[in-house]
């Protein structure tokens, strides 16, 4: 069989392809680009619609603020919590600044223990209220002072709330209150009592505080309990009622050292 003329020699390199002829692999696959026409139309669509949601939550009306709910109140009233948040009505729903409205509520009404501020789509904001509860009450005069659990004084009052105990602390010529401080001596009342179970809450007149480890509980029928320190209040409680049950007529109750609890008759 004849082999390739001399022509074709010359014109075929080795290793190569011949004239006119194409790689067996083909020629590198082009990318397809979105004609230019369409390109900017997308882009125009995105635009429209980025642009149309903005509008809808800065622009118009449809998610406006236009009511405040309020919740969980006991004693401050709905009217008074909203004037106090000082929430923009009218304005974009999207642009309320919650973390604003809850600063304002909790440094405007001292009663307020916690708050919670969501928005409520489409028009509206929702005001959770958590109240502060008292537990104990100081005289001022012929009013009354409210103090929560941590001691804090949030209110004055003109009527004592009921089966709230009244908290009878030491001048400050007392060591225990130059060492402590009156606010210190406050909370470790506060810390006690939040430890009594509820029917020795409601026997509770008042707690003596002489110092940080010396608080008496004044109870009805002329009885008193030593109660020491605020530490290992629980433990205390469930020892002064086990005491109480085996001894209902004392009138005297030591929990000072719950682990050895005594009962006398005064």
């Amino acid at each position: 069989m004849a082999g390739p003329t001399t022509a074709e020699r010359g014109t075929r390199k080795p290793g190569g392809r011949p004239p006119g002829g194409r790689d067996r692999k083909g020629p590198a696959p082009r990318r397809r680009r979105l004609p230019a026409p369409r390109l900017l139309a997308s882009l125009l669509a995105a635009a429209v619609l980025t642009g149309g949601g903005l509008w809808v939550l800065y622009g118009s009306s449809w998610v406006r603020l236009e009511r405040v709910e309020v919740s969980g109140t006991r004693v401050l009233t709905p009217r008074e919590v909203e004037l106090a948040a000082g929430v923009p009505l009218g304005g974009p729903l999207v642009s309320v600044d919650l973390e604003g409205i809850e600063g304002r509520l909790r440094d405007r009404l001292a009663r307020i223990d916690s708050v919670e501020a969501e928005r409520s789509w489409p028009h509206g904001v929702e005001l959770r209220v958590t109240e502060r509860k008292p537990v104990l009450l100081m005289r001022k005069g012929a009013r009354y002072v409210e103090v929560d659990a941590k001691g804090v004084r949030f209110a004055t009052v003109d009527k004592a709330p009921e089966a709230v105990p009244l908290a009878e602390l030491t001048d400050n010529q007392q060591p225990g209150a130059r060492r402590f401080g009156g606010q210190r001596l406050l909370r470790e009342a506060a810390l006690a009592v939040s430890r009594l179970p509820a029917p020795i809450v409601r026997d509770l007149l008042s707690v003596q505080v002489i110092s940080y480890d010396s608080l008496t509980l004044k109870l009805t029928r002329d009885r008193e309990v030593m109660w020491g320190s605020s530490e290992d209040g629980e433990l205390k409680a469930r020892a002064l009622g086990a005491l109480m049950k085996a001894a209902p007529r004392a009138g005297r109750y030591d929990v000072s050292v719950p682990t050895a609890p005594a009962a006398s008759a005064s």
